[in-house]
């Protein structure tokens, strides 16, 4: 029975405001590499960690619908592993899945509910189930197909656009034959908004001093559907500028995750005077549509239908820096850190 040290993130304490690395400390523990006898779980290797903005909540004691972080213990989010010990008969030693799992080299999982074994080892990248093939394009497609009902000529705004859910979004609505404008923070982002993942129109957010002003340039006919990645000032101005029965879905606030007093929005009579929907979802309550959601993105993926970008960190000590870099835009692209390649 081997023993190898197993390298993990921890959080020291619970935190207010604007996450910081100094929250976070690496260590090192002794780990058996042998499931407990009887166990139903998998021993796991972990190959890829996935940043994503929902784990600020995870990091406060906050209510929402995730449980929180143990302060002490190893951080968990989406990863992709290798299977190297099972007690599944459903996983087999050598299988590479994606799923939770802990911010460490090595993570014993005493149940594999939640857990997705991957079918494309060979022709799609593994870095891939962090993001377009994982959560984040679940998340892009629930909320833009199920939830939206998209139709061919409609006027589709996404925020936070060049994240790891909103390239998606973009690209979904244009393929069929919406009409696309995203924002984001920086010029490089808006560039790529329209030179590569082929939005109609982009604009930096934070040259705006009017959004209302800005959204009206971009949607003189208004909005059928926005997709809320933002919240706050932006939500307050997409909503007057929606169309009569326009959709909103909402799977998440950035601007409002570091707040310790959130900021009101002003404008929801207009839910009402444009017969408006608004509706936000868990991309986890999604999860049985998950092999109908493969069989739309994965040959446009391998017919270059649909790019994808990320932002790779390297190493998990890379990996509290990777992730506090999300709330200041720093990333470009879906962040990932590499633990290992094999």
């Amino acid at each position: 029975m081997a023993e190898v040290k197993n390298k993990q993130v921890l959080l020291k304490d619970y935190v207010r405001g604007f996450p910081k690395e100094s929250d976070m400390a690496i260590t090192s523990s002794t780990l058996k590499l042998k499931l407990p006898q009887s166990s139903k779980g998998v021993l796991l290797k972990n190959l890829y960690l996935s940043c994503d903005p929902y784990m600020r909540g995870r990091m406060s004691q906050r209510e929402s619908y995730v449980d929180s972080f143990n302060p002490g213990s190893p951080i968990t989010g989406y990863g992709v592993c290798k299977v190297l010990e099972s007690g599944d008969p459903n996983f087999n030693e050598g299988d590479f899945v994606w799923g939770m799992t802990g911010w460490e080299e090595y993570t014993i999982l005493n149940s594999t509910q939640g857990l997705f074994k991957i079918q494309h080892t060979t022709d799609i990248p593994l870095s891939y189930y962090t993001g377009i093939l994982g959560m984040p394009g679940m998340t892009a497609y629930v909320g833009l197909y199920e939830l939206c009902s998209p139709k061919k000529g409609e006027y589709v705004y996404v925020s936070a656009a060049s994240g790891a859910v909103g390239q998606l979004v973009g690209q979904f609505a244009k393929l069929l034959g919406c009409y696309v404008v995203g924002s984001a923070g920086t010029k490089e982002k808006v560039d790529l908004l329209k030179n590569k993942f082929g939005f109609d129109e982009a604009f930096n957010y934070k040259e705006e001093p009017d959004l209302d002003a800005a959204l009206k340039r971009y949607f003189p006919q208004g909005i059928d559907i926005y997709f809320e990645n933002v919240g706050g000032k932006m939500l307050d101005a997409v909503l007057l500028n929606l169309r009569v029965h326009a959709r909103i879905a909402a799977c998440g606030m950035i601007s409002q995750y570091n707040l310790e007093h959130p900021e009101g929005v002003h404008n929801l009579m207009q839910l009402i005077v444009k017969r408006a929907k608004i509706t936000g979802f868990v991309v986890g309550e999604y999860y049985h549509l998950y092999q109908k959601f493969l069989d739309m993105v994965v040959p446009g993926i391998k017919e270059r239908k649909i790019v994808y970008l990320e932002d790779i960190a390297e190493g998990l000590d890379s990996a509290p820096e990777a992730l506090v870099g999300l709330f200041s835009g720093r990333n470009v692209g879906k962040q990932v850190v590499t633990i290992s390649h094999d």
